[in-house]
Protein backbone atom coordinates (compact mmCIF):
# COMPACT_ATOMS: atom_id res chain seq x y z
CA UNK A 1 0.00 0.00 0.00
CA UNK A 2 3.11 2.48 0.96
CA UNK A 3 4.19 1.96 -2.71
CA UNK A 4 1.30 2.60 -3.88
CA UNK A 5 0.74 6.04 -2.27
CA UNK A 6 4.41 6.76 -3.26
CA UNK A 7 3.69 6.21 -6.69
CA UNK A 8 0.47 8.29 -6.45
CA UNK A 9 2.18 11.01 -4.59
CA UNK A 10 5.08 11.32 -7.04
CA UNK A 11 2.75 11.41 -10.13
CA UNK A 12 0.63 14.90 -8.64
CA UNK A 13 3.68 15.94 -7.87
CA UNK A 14 5.20 17.22 -11.10
CA UNK A 15 6.93 12.92 -11.23
CA UNK A 16 8.80 13.96 -8.29
CA UNK A 17 11.29 10.71 -8.33
CA UNK A 18 9.64 7.74 -5.84
CA UNK A 19 13.40 7.10 -4.98
CA UNK A 20 13.03 10.64 -3.12
CA UNK A 21 10.06 9.85 -1.29
CA UNK A 22 11.50 6.24 0.02
CA UNK A 23 14.73 8.48 1.21
CA UNK A 24 11.77 10.43 3.60
CA UNK A 25 10.53 7.47 5.32
CA UNK A 26 10.62 7.86 8.92
CA UNK A 27 9.37 4.51 10.15
CA UNK A 28 5.74 4.84 9.73
CA UNK A 29 5.70 8.31 8.34
CA UNK A 30 7.75 10.32 6.38
CA UNK A 31 10.39 13.41 7.23
CA UNK A 32 8.66 15.50 5.07
CA UNK A 33 5.85 17.15 6.65
CA UNK A 34 4.05 18.06 3.41
CA UNK A 35 4.37 14.03 2.29
CA UNK A 36 3.54 12.87 6.07
CA UNK A 37 0.18 14.89 5.77
CA UNK A 38 -0.46 13.02 2.16
CA UNK A 39 0.25 9.49 3.77
CA UNK A 40 -1.84 10.32 6.83
CA UNK A 41 -4.41 10.96 4.84
CA UNK A 42 -3.96 8.04 2.57
CA UNK A 43 -4.59 5.63 5.25
CA UNK A 44 -7.19 7.41 6.93
CA UNK A 45 -9.08 6.91 3.32
CA UNK A 46 -8.74 3.15 3.16
CA UNK A 47 -9.60 2.93 6.80
CA UNK A 48 -13.15 4.70 6.41
CA UNK A 49 -13.72 2.78 3.14
CA UNK A 50 -15.43 -0.39 4.37
CA UNK A 51 -16.68 -3.18 1.66
CA UNK A 52 -19.02 -6.08 2.86
CA UNK A 53 -18.45 -9.49 1.17
CA UNK A 54 -21.55 -11.65 0.71
CA UNK A 55 -21.19 -14.85 2.77
CA UNK A 56 -21.10 -17.97 1.33
CA UNK A 57 -24.11 -20.27 2.99
CA UNK A 58 -24.23 -23.63 3.83
CA UNK A 59 -22.61 -26.37 2.42
CA UNK A 60 -25.76 -28.04 -0.59
CA UNK A 61 -27.34 -31.27 0.46
CA UNK A 62 -26.02 -33.91 -1.64
CA UNK A 63 -28.98 -34.81 -3.73
CA UNK A 64 -30.69 -38.21 -3.77
CA UNK A 65 -29.60 -39.41 -6.61
CA UNK A 66 -25.70 -38.44 -6.43
CA UNK A 67 -23.09 -40.71 -7.38
CA UNK A 68 -20.01 -38.11 -6.56
CA UNK A 69 -19.79 -34.67 -4.92
CA UNK A 70 -19.78 -32.93 -7.94
CA UNK A 71 -23.02 -31.04 -6.65
CA UNK A 72 -20.46 -29.27 -4.46
CA UNK A 73 -18.15 -27.35 -7.29
CA UNK A 74 -20.36 -24.61 -7.77
CA UNK A 75 -20.15 -24.01 -3.60
CA UNK A 76 -16.59 -24.49 -3.51
CA UNK A 77 -15.79 -22.16 -6.39
CA UNK A 78 -17.91 -19.27 -4.47
CA UNK A 79 -15.29 -19.93 -1.54
CA UNK A 80 -12.50 -19.67 -3.66
CA UNK A 81 -13.82 -16.56 -5.48
CA UNK A 82 -14.91 -15.05 -2.12
CA UNK A 83 -11.13 -16.12 -0.85
CA UNK A 84 -10.03 -14.17 -3.62
CA UNK A 85 -11.91 -11.22 -3.01
CA UNK A 86 -10.52 -10.94 0.64
CA UNK A 87 -7.20 -11.29 0.10
CA UNK A 88 -7.11 -8.57 -2.78
CA UNK A 89 -9.53 -5.87 -0.82
CA UNK A 90 -7.30 -6.52 2.31
CA UNK A 91 -3.88 -6.04 0.36
CA UNK A 92 -5.35 -3.09 -1.17
CA UNK A 93 -6.30 -1.87 2.83
CA UNK A 94 -9.38 -1.77 2.70
CA UNK A 95 -11.49 -3.00 5.61
CA UNK A 96 -13.93 -5.77 5.33
CA UNK A 97 -17.14 -5.63 7.42
CA UNK A 98 -17.18 -7.87 10.23
CA UNK A 99 -13.80 -8.98 10.30
CA UNK A 100 -10.64 -7.85 12.12
CA UNK A 101 -7.35 -5.78 11.36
Amino acid sequence: MQEQFEQAFSDDNGKLPVSFIKLQRLGDSYSVPRVARAWYWFKRSRETLVVDLPTVGPSPEPPEDAIDDSFLDAHHAKIRMRNGCFMAIKAAGITIAGESN
